[in-house]
């Protein structure tokens, strides 16, 4: 349960910096709480991340998609950061306009000190705290709470560009891989509907219906209510449904 509360975060994380990927924005203070989360995940800073996200959506499934699919399970999941980008992939993101990013000087200061803050936060501070709160020992607040954490965190992560472009539905979209799945939203909380996410990437809530478990679009609407975030993206019911009855597989 815990790991799982952890990943519900992380994910909620993620879905804040997805929202600034696509031009909505917050507040100082929640972008700052953004940086910090950056450095727990670890992957690497906003600003490069935000970039291939931005490049992984516009070129999806081409060679200039950094997390490609179409070069298989192992690539797209972890093969991609074992060897150099594809020119395309390098190409697309000069192309890609980031002058939104720079103006944050929340995202130049993570871009600028990304290394010691993911130290900080993703290492120091996960194998301090159990030694000093519950007197764990070293080597084993290291190896589980630093280590550990660290890969089962990665490898979530890593399942959204894997299997979650493989396996489930296509409702909205038959031409893009990216695909829905009840089962995987259970297990990973708002990224099962990434089919959805994918037809609609400017919709904040990142999945159809907002009646079922979306913990994030709760976050983001509380944070919106007390003016951390604003200027939110939404699909209207019938932009949706058209999208579903002119190019989704017809699933559901």
């Amino acid at each position: 349960m815990k790991s799982r509360r952890q990943f519900k975060i992380k994910r909620l994380y993620a879905r804040c910096i997805s929202a600034i990927c696509v031009r909505q924005s917050t507040s100082r203070w929640l972008s700052g709480y953004e940086a910090s989360c950056r450095g727990f995940e670890s992957k690497e800073s906003i600003l490069h991340w935000c970039r291939d996200h931005r490049v992984h959506h516009k070129y999806t499934e081409t060679d200039a998609d950094p997390y490609n699919s179409k070069r298989g399970f192992f690539f797209c999941h972890i093969g991609w950061m074992m060897c150099k980008k594809h020119s395309a992939v390098i190409a697309a993101g000069k192309k890609l306009p980031m002058a939104d990013l720079l103006a944050d000087p929340v995202v130049r200061f993570n871009a600028k000190y990304y290394k010691p803050m993911w130290l900080l936060f993703c290492f120091i501070f996960p194998t301090v705290i159990p030694v000093y709160f519950w007197d764990e020992k070293w080597l084993n607040a290291f190896c589980v709470a630093g280590v550990l954490r660290y890969v089962f965190q990665l490898h979530c992560t890593w399942y959204i560009n894997s299997i979650a472009h493989m396996f489930g539905y296509r409702p909205f979209d038959k031409n893009m891989e990216a695909r829905d799945s009840p089962f995987s939203d259970y297990v990973f909380p708002n990224e099962g509907y990434h089919n959805f996410h994918h037809a609609f990437p400017r919709d904040y809530k990142a999945k159809e219906h907002g009646f079922s478990l979306n913990c994030v679009r709760v976050f983001i609407e509380l944070m919106a209510l007390i003016g951390q975030a604003y200027d939110l993206k939404l699909s209207s019911d019938e932009v949706i449904k058209s999208r579903k009855l002119r190019t989704g597989d017809g699933s559901k």
